[in-house]
């Protein structure tokens, strides 16, 4: 079992699944302050041809080397707005 690592760690790419084990993307960008150590949230391209979605960071159960791990089920990741360049 890996160790959790900081949001500071996490890079474009890195795997996102949900609560319920299923893969829904891969992690866009990091939204918040580096310089004070603040976390708003990620955004989920789930795909070529979907939009991202915004993921609050009280959305984020786990992040590990190479994967982020939401506090959503899949269905609930699906329900989430599309992200227009502007935290919801």
């Amino acid at each position: 079992m890996r160790d959790p690592v900081a949001w500071l760690m996490v890079e474009r790419g890195w795997e996102v699944v949900t609560s319920d084990g299923e893969k829904v993307g891969a992690v866009g960008e990091l939204l918040g302050d580096h310089n004070a150590d603040i976390f708003d949230g990620l955004t989920v391209a789930p795909g070529l041809l979907k939009k991202p979605k915004y993921v609050p960071a009280e959305r984020v159960d786990e992040i590990i080397e190479g994967q982020v791990t939401l506090a959503l089920t899949k269905a609930e990741f699906e329900a989430l707005d599309d992200y227009d360049g502007q935290p919801s």
